[in-house]
């Protein structure tokens, strides 16, 4: 008697998908130490720049209003930045090796760390002007205006969320992708985030303009306090899905190439 052999079902993408992104929410509750630190970081920065620089940057007392743009993109930032670590540290402890073992498209591992990552963000990204509107942040905008803002918003959040994943699965270890990514870090510094950019010397002026995060910046501001944004949205949208697409594809390959999946 002959026996048929079924052939491996694969399971879909969706399925797939949602499992890895409940393995990453619920790794998420678990490392509350990393949570508190994305949230508690900015808001610390944000009160240093208003109660002890704020002064002396306007004395008018509006800073807070400047200000508060920068470091809602410094806490998704800092929030992403933990992205490269997870995924770095799945990519180095053999679990990938068992994923690979399973009818699933592992790749998915990847896709779940970045969901969750962006969960994390948006409710640290919520704290965080929480904390702005008690200190003082007074924005004009109406409906459409956080509606625009909180869409620039997430976008961002997903382009570095990805470009930290990139990171994490190009390095050779979790600390060094905490490392490499620390560097991306600093973009916020060097643009129109905690000053105007004419304020910087000529030469980093030429920086601090044609870098990603300041049209990004601006927009948001522009859309939450009135100021003129409509010469940067473009470009802070444009910037966001480049580097959205750039990361997306470097992440496919490094990790093909790592997993050893063609």
């Amino acid at each position: 008697m002959k026996h048929t052999v079924t052939p491996e079902r694969f399971a879909s993408f969706a399925t797939v998908n949602a499992i890895f992104i409940g393995r990453s929410l619920r790794l998420s509750l678990r490392n509350t130490e990393q949570l508190i630190m994305a949230i508690m970081l900015p808001i610390m920065l944000m009160l240093l720049f208003t109660f002890v620089f704020g002064g002396a940057i306007e004395p008018e007392g509006n800073y807070v209003n400047y200000v508060v743009p920068g470091i809602i993109l410094l806490c998704a930032g800092f929030g992403s930045s933990s992205t490269a670590v997870d995924v770095a540290h799945d990519m180095t402890n053999g679990i990938i090796d068992r994923f690979r073992t399973m009818p699933i498209q592992s790749m998915g591992v990847v896709t779940g760390h970045v969901v969750a990552s962006l969960a994390r963000n948006l409710l640290a990204t919520c704290i965080v002007i929480g904390v702005a509107l008690l200190v003082g942040f007074t924005p004009s905008a109406g409906v459409m205006g956080w509606l625009g803002a909180l869409g620039i918003i997430v976008l961002f959040i997903h382009t570095f969320t990805w470009l930290f994943a990139a990171i994490g699965l190009m390095t050779g270890s979790p600390s060094a992708a905490s490392g490499y990514g620390f560097a991306l870090l600093f973009l916020p510094y060097i643009s129109s985030a905690f000053v105007p950019t004419n304020t910087m010397p000529t030469w980093l002026q030429g920086i601090a303009n044609h870098q990603p995060i300041t049209p990004v910046i601006e927009t948001i501001r522009g859309l939450l306090t009135g100021t003129p944004y409509q010469d940067q949205v473009g470009w802070a949208i444009g910037w966001c899905i480049a580097l959205l697409l750039i990361a997306i594809i470097w992440s496919v390959y490094a990790f093909n190439r790592k997993a050893g999946r063609r």
